[in-house]
């Protein structure tokens, strides 16, 4: 991959997609740049994020409240579109027992009392907010909830249905298809165009209920462990050095970080049942 990557030329004649497409690569790290916003912004959202590990349940009058014991000079309209920026999710104290009906199809929860017994029982995914020194990206990964095995991952500066379904499509091709594949009810999760994907492989949809990201619990916990033993500790400053930066950690998570739930194992030791030395 990394040779691939070298391959890549701006200065070439064939465009970005054209290079990326032939030699097999997600343009997502050489075809965007991160999104940029005030120096102000970028560092509430920084904020934003750690306290969202921190305390997922609070709204958006807590938080501007919080912003503005820091010193920062900012209202409520401006706190909801940064909390939308980083795509913070709110964790209710009940769930809604009345979804609005859009124009997207909600499935419903169907974890809740399952035993995950095997691998490729259920797979989940989630979207996170990823900042940068200047700017932010986005990252999607999809994990086997069993074993805890980081399947795939990918960063964007958009968090298009398109990008989730290629990731998902991508997954399926080098994985397998998992019996049950769990998200939240974000619109990219909710499209035809990912949903299509699970149902043309018979694999059954769960959503987490509105405002429950608690729900996906162990996709929550991924990120908090990538972002304070990995992003918080870098600056990364472009998709390039973002990717190769994930690419390292995500190797030491699966084959190196011992975890305690699977006495000790590692996820690809547990994925792949390879035996302790």
């Amino acid at each position: 991959m990394e040779e691939r990557e070298r391959m890549i030329d701006s200065r070439d004649k064939l465009s970005m997609v054209k290079q990326c497409k032939l030699l097999c690569i997600s343009r997502n790290c050489f075809y965007y740049l991160p999104k940029g916003e005030s120096n102000e912004s970028l560092e509430m959202m920084l904020l934003l994020d750690q306290q969202y590990l921190l305390t997922p349940f609070y709204g958006y009058r807590k938080t501007t409240v919080l912003l503005q014991n820091k010193g920062f000079k900012v209202n409520e309209k401006r706190v909801r579109r940064l909390m939308k920026r980083i795509n913070w999710r709110t964790i209710y104290r009940e769930p809604r027992t009345t979804i609005p009906v859009k124009a997207h199809k909600k499935y419903p929860y169907l974890l809740k009392d399952l035993e995950i017994t095997h691998k490729n029982h259920v797979w989940a995914t989630d979207i996170t907010y990823i900042p940068m020194a200047k700017g932010f990206m986005y990252l999607c990964a999809i994990i086997d909830l069993h074993t805890r095995y980081v399947l795939n991952w990918s960063v964007s500066n958009t968090m298009s249905a398109d990008w989730c379904a290629e990731v998902l499509e991508e997954t399926i091709e080098n994985h397998g298809k998992p019996e049950i594949f769990n998200t939240d009810q974000g619109s990219q999760y909710t499209s035809d165009v990912h949903t299509r994907v699970l149902l043309s492989n018979g694999i059954q949809i769960s959503m987490d209920g509105k405002g429950r990201a608690i729900d996906n619990i162990f996709i929550e916990r991924l990120w908090r462990t990538v972002k304070y033993e990995n992003v918080y500790l870098q600056a990364y400053t472009d998709g390039i050095s973002l990717r190769k930066g994930l690419k390292n950690y995500f190797e030491f998570y699966n084959e190196e970080r011992f975890h305690q739930a699977l006495d000790y194992r590692t996820p690809h030791q547990t994925y792949y049942k390879k035996e302790v030395a």
